[in-house]
């Protein structure tokens, strides 16, 4: 069983919709170590939302934090500090989809970052590039920054608006494989994850 960690150039990249496709496409069960904010609307509860298999397990979060910033600051305002030792991977016999919180960098203690769980996991990634002015800088040193690691990268998922030119130069110069590339949606429901899995390529 395959272990995968969707994580993204950065914040609001598209990392709930696609890890989605990847529960969806694989009747994986979900896991998201640390939830930030909306604890009302936790990417758990949206994931949950947006399938339409029985077969997935969601596994609970290992923090649930009340602010809506960065993993170290929402711990410090809860008067808690985030500990790796105390976030491990869930029992499961299935294909397991993790989340993270914001991109690779972000720091999760006054010493560790979010590329550090990942190492301290041992999974492999899926990094998600959405299309801006200076993605194509952001999606390379996020690259460099995980192939500095010694951390698998399955592939790369282009989410939101397609820029052709931007792909193509990340795609070429990275020698990584394209996942998917998913076009923006106005509404973002169980039917629009359905169709995507079709053209998602992982096995």
């Amino acid at each position: 069983m395959r272990n995968i960690f969707v994580t993204g150039i950065g914040t609001d990249v598209g990392k709930t919709v696609v890890s989605s496709i990847l529960v969806e496409k694989l009747k994986a069960d979900y896991w998201k170590p640390i939830q930030a904010g909306s604890l009302n609307d936790t990417d758990t509860m949206k994931v949950k939302k947006l399938i339409s298999n029985s077969n997935s397990i969601f596994h609970p979060e290992s923090y649930c934090l009340s602010g809506f910033m960065s993993p170290h600051a929402a711990a410090n305002n809860d008067g808690i500090k985030i500990s790796l030792s105390k976030i491990k991977l869930p029992v499961t016999k299935n294909n397991l989809i993790i989340e993270g919180a914001g991109g690779l960098m972000v720091p999760l203690n006054d010493k560790t970052l979010v590329i550090d769980l990942i190492k301290y996991l041992k999974v492999e990634v899926v990094l998600v590039s959405k299309n801006y002015l200076g993605s194509i800088n952001h999606t390379l040193l996020s690259i460099d920054l995980l192939k500095g690691r010694d951390i698998k990268i399955t592939g790369i998922v282009f989410n939101g608006v397609p820029n052709e030119e931007t792909e193509r130069f990340i795609l070429k110069y990275s020698g990584l494989k394209c996942l998917a590339k998913i076009k923006q949606a106005q509404k973002i429901n169980s039917d629009f994850i359905s169709k995507n899995t079709a053209s998602f390529l992982i096995y």
